[in-house]
């Protein structure tokens, strides 16, 4: 492949260049990231978040210290303990600039630190004590230390309370540690809002002040503009009708619009493209599903349900009932919550009835085809 685009690379984003028509909202987190101690970035999958948190940590006079949550859960395989997040917590310090990791050891009673063979171990057992440590460097230098944690809402499953231990961990630093900001990115919004509890009077983290910022998928017309300077950059010229095409399966998803991009410039075919992207989306999207059974198996059905159509609640549960067996109204009415606070289907009334649909056309064609 000769031609390259950096909007269709599919790796996240570090540089403002590199990232399209998200100006408004990399401004919004920019200011967020500053003035309030509790930054959330929200938007369903493959929309584009870590994208706009890595570029604006990247361009921020801030200290910026980037953990993924999910990638953590993932490679623990349950709950996430505090060796554990102290471990991805060195791990990410290792990647700040040499100069600020050689003014940062100072402050830390670390047991191995080498930049070059890429190692640093604190002796300190309580996170808190890092925190200290960290606000205490930002104090000395008028810097604020941004800690970001892609996909927060699996930090519910740190330590053995639900997550507890980590909103504990977050509301000592919004009391005591004036240098310490958060930035907590989530896919399942209504879990992270939900795990969070800034409504809920008996939360810890309650009454807190925090801000709230939305990456929405393109609109039609954004999308085609997207693909259009895309390849652009590669020096490619492609036919509006086909871009159209593209638009009408993969709808306004950066992810996906990146993914056809991406394997156009690999085979200069625009069907090829599109089938790569879609036999890539239904790995993906599987895989997604697999992690979701853990939970309960019910799940995948009620989807297929309603990516094939039945849109209300007694039509769902038909649907459900036919291919999985019986259940009660409860138990059907809270596995359909859970996957709404997923993010994975949306309601809206209609009518006056709660009609479902899915929030990703992609996922909604994989799902057909189970």
């Amino acid at each position: 492949m000769g031609a390259i685009s950096m909007l269709f690379d599919p790796k996240p984003k570090v540089k403002r260049e590199d990232i399209f028509d998200r100006e408004e909202e990399l401004k919004k987190v920019m200011d967020s990231i500053k003035n309030c101690p509790i930054t959330l970035i929200l938007g369903i999958r493959r929309v584009g978040k870590s994208s706009v948190l890595r570029v604006a940590l990247n361009e921020s006079d801030a200290i910026g210290i980037y953990i993924d949550a999910r990638k953590l859960y993932m490679n623990v395989s349950g709950w996430i303990t505090k060796d554990e997040l102290k471990r991805e917590l060195e791990i990410a310090l290792l990647n700040l600039k040499p100069k600020i990791l050689k003014s940062l050891q100072s402050y830390f009673n670390l047991a191995k630190f080498s930049i070059k063979g890429f190692e640093l171990s604190f002796r300190e057992k309580n996170l808190a004590d890092i925190l200290e440590n960290l606000n205490e460097f930002g104090e000395d230098r008028n810097k604020l230390i941004v800690l970001a944690f892609d996909e927060a809402q699996y930090l519910r499953f740190y330590g053995t309370k639900g997550g507890r231990e980590f909103l504990a961990l977050v509301a000592y630093a919004y009391d005591n540690l004036p240098n310490i900001h958060f930035v907590l990115t989530g896919s399942e919004i209504g879990l992270l809002h939900d795990f969070l509890g800034f409504e809920n009077y008996e939360a810890l983290l309650f009454g807190r002040i925090y801000n709230e910022i939305t990456i929405e998928p393109f609109t039609r017309e954004k999308s085609i503009e997207f693909l259009k300077k895309g390849f652009d950059e590669a020096n490619l010229k492609v036919s509006e009708w086909e871009l159209e095409k593209a638009v009408d399966v993969l709808d306004g998803i950066p992810g996906w619009l990146v993914e056809y991009g991406f394997h156009y410039l690999h085979s200069n075919d625009p069907q090829k493209a599109l089938e790569y992207t879609m036999k890539k989306a239904r790995q993906s999207i599987l895989e997604e599903l697999k992690e979701l059974e853990r939970r309960s198996k019910r799940y995948t059905l009620i989807l297929k349900a309603v990516a094939l159509g039945f849109d209300r609640w007694e039509k769902i549960k038909e649907y459900l009932e036919t291919h999985g067996g019986r259940i009660t109204n409860a138990r059907f009415s809270s596995l359909l919550k859970n996957l709404e606070r997923m993010s994975w289907i949306k309601s809206e009334l209609k009518d006056g009835k709660k009609v479902y649909s899915m929030t990703d056309p992609v996922i909604e064609r994989v799902l057909r085809e189970l």
